[in-house]
Parts: C-alpha cells; structure tokens; sequence
C-alpha cells in the first residue's frame, strides 16, 4: 500500500509554455500538470511528459498561499545577471538535464524555474534524497516525546521487539540508531539470499525483513564501524520509526510532518516489508523541496512551531563521519560538503538523490537552493561545481 494524497483524476497535461525570450512577464504562470494522479508512479510519469517549448523563468516567484514567503532576485538578494546567465545556458542544454532550479534567500524564495520536464505541480521523483526526510521523521518523533536523543545510541533491536536475537549473525545485535542513520550499521548483506526471500514476499513484511538482514549478513565488526553508503541503513531506520510511534509510520509521516508543513501533492512509496520507504521511492515537488530545506535551515521550526528539536538538527546535519567522497562527510542521512568561492569555503549541508535530486543549504549564507534533473543513475552529476562556481558568487559578497 503506498501514501497517496491529493489524487486527482486521470492524468491529462496542461502545458503552459513561458516566456519567449528571458525577458520576463508577470501574466505569465508557471507551467503546470492539471490533472495528477498519485496512484500513477511519478518516475514513470515524468518520462511521458513532454519537453517545456520554452523555459519558464521567473525573478519574482507568485505567492501560491502555500506557506512560502516570496521575494525578488536582486531587491532580496543575488546578483540577477549571474543567476539570469545561468538560467539561460541550463535553458539552452548547457548543463546537465535539469527540471527545475529555485532559489530562496532569507526566507524568501527569489527565483523558481523549470526546465525540460519540470512542473510546479508535478512531485519529482527522489532517490536517496528520501533518505534524508526519514532522518527528520525520526526527528518529529523526538519532538513528539516518542524517542530521545539518547535514543539514538541504543540497539535497533531493542525497539523490534518480533525479532529472532537467536539467529542473529554476531554483533547484528550492536548495531544503533546512530550508526544505522550515519551509514554505519556493518551489515554486508548476502544479496543472493535476500533475491531468494524476495520470491516469497509474504515472507518479508513488516520486521521480518530485518530479520532476514540481520540473519544474512557477514558477522558486525566491533566498532568502529567504517562508512558504508547502502538502502538496508535507512530501512531499518524506517522500522525504528514505525516500531515507536502511535499507529503507523505512514500516518505518522503524514500526520505529523507533511500536513503540518503543507505538503499534499506527492507520493511515498511501500517497500516491501510494507513501510514507507525508508532510501528512495519518494515523489515531492520543487518547491515542497523548498519547505524540507526551510525546516533545516530554521532548526527545525516552521513558522514559528517547532516540530523537530534544534539538537537533533544540529546532530543531523553535522559531521558525524568522513564519507568515500573526497571534500564530503555524512551526518543522519544528511551530506556535508565545502564549497570554495574566492578564499572562503561555505559549508553546504545537503540532502541528495541519484539523477539529480538536491536540496542544499548554506546557513552562513542564509541561502538555500534545490534542484532536480532527470540524469541517468550512475552519470556524472555536475551540479555541486555548477552551484559552487556560477550560482553562490551571486551571493557572496
């Protein structure tokens, strides 16, 4: 069963096409898809629509009343003629195959477009960038008294409470929160055994899956564990959650994160165990995307309620551990990265998704940017240089 709300009828698509130079125009409106269903999968969706006649561009975003305050590139912040160049060249196929770019500076969004595919009412597709709204799941759970901050260091399996420890391989038993949500669980699963479980997935639901990860693993290392970047971290993760909260985790998500925050339109897809998944499977729009990095960036506050601690953002956010990136570490499914624009780095604190899902925030420069791109799996993905090199000098003073 997957989370699907706000589902309209049959999908038909209204293409509005923008501008017919880079000159702006206030009667025109972004592009939109009319009619969405979310029963339909968003990935697969976003291959059917049509390529954009014309980029839409637009300096002064249109207050869509839905919780974002909007403001003007330039009278808010950023050099207009730097971003405006960079629009232009991603408009022209310059770059790499962008959907969409929004840009929000002191708590404002000052420039929004969309490329290509891009809609402002189409969720688009995220890979692990899923991984990072489990981690503020998990944080909403802290605020609501669920969980603490000590928590984070206890055992998985001591909130699982129909598992097996009998048939566990050695040190599956030791393996935290903490280090499950920094990418550190020292699990190497045996992927052959799993493919056979998966031919019987009535076999796999709810915490069996974990069983079956913690049966079917090479015996844990003693700590320290070292960085291992793998989904089955965030499924357990998302077990955790289910495990301590009232009901379910998929009404939890919705109840206590997305209608707090105006999300509706989008999609959360089942793993198969039956939960929300925890790595990838998620469907958001760019500038629900917006509202995510918001949440992070005001230390878990949205306007003026606080639904996650400001320590568990801290933690989450921080570097907990140097990833196999150069120049990047990770924190709780949160990505740290410097970015180097003169003599002076901006730390950028980022949740990313394979093909180019982004959502980055440079507290000291009370800036945050999301971008979303249909690049292949596995490409090269050229958007952390393209921010540091062409669109941060137009905020950096």
């Amino acid at each position: 069963m997957k989370i699907n709300f706000k589902t309209k009828s049959l999908i038909t698509f209204a293409l509005l096409t923008s501008f017919s130079s880079f000159a702006e125009q206030s009667d025109k409106k972004a592009p939109v898809i009319e009619q969405f269903s979310a029963q339909d999968s968003s990935y697969a969706l976003e291959k059917t629509i049509p390529d954009l006649k014309k980029a839409f561009i637009n300096s002064t975003p249109e207050n869509q009343k839905d919780g974002i305050p909007v403001g003007e590139l330039g009278v808010d912040g950023g050099d207009r003629n730097l971003i405006f160049n960079l629009a232009q060249e991603i408009a022209n196929n310059k770059h790499d195959l962008y959907d969409s770019l929004l840009i929000a500076h002191q708590g404002k969004l000052i420039f929004e477009s969309y490329y290509s595919r891009g809609r402002i009412d189409l969720p688009h597709f995220q890979m692990s960038a899923t991984k990072s709204y489990t981690a503020l799941a998990i944080g909403r759970a802290i605020q609501r008294g669920y969980l603490t901050m000590a928590d984070l260091d206890r055992p998985i399996v001591s909130f699982l409470k129909e598992l097996n420890p009998e048939k566990f391989v050695k040190g599956a038993e030791d393996i935290t929160l903490h280090e499950a949500m920094s990418m550190r669980s020292g699990l190497n699963i045996n992927w052959n055994k799993i493919n056979e479980l998966e031919k019987f997935p009535e076999k796999l639901k709810g915490q069996a899956l974990v069983q079956a990860y913690l049966e079917n693993s090479a015996p844990v290392s003693e700590k320290p564990k070292a960085f291992r970047y793998q989904n089955i971290d965030a499924d357990l993760v998302m077990q955790v959650l289910d495990a301590v909260v009232p009901g379910d985790a998929t009404s939890f998500i919705k109840n206590e994160l997305l209608d707090k925050m105006g999300i509706s339109i989008y999609r959360w897809d089942n793993d198969i165990s039956g939960l929300p998944t925890g790595a990838y499977g998620t469907s958001m729009t760019s500038r629900d995307m917006i509202k995510w990095g918001t949440l992070v960036m005001n230390k878990g506050e949205w306007q003026g309620r606080q639904l996650l601690p400001a320590a568990f953002i801290a933690k989450a956010t921080s570097e907990i551990i140097n990833s196999d990136i150069h120049n990047t570490s990770y924190g709780y499914f949160w990505w740290h990265t410097d970015m180097k624009v003169g003599n002076k780095n901006y730390l950028s604190k980022s949740a990313r998704g394979g093909g180019g899902q982004y959502i980055m925030v440079f507290e000291e420069l009370d800036l945050l940017v999301v971008v979303t791109s249909h690049n292949k799996l596995g490409s090269d993905d050229n958007t952390l240089m393209l921010v540091q090199k062409r669109l941060l000098p137009a905020f950096v003073k």
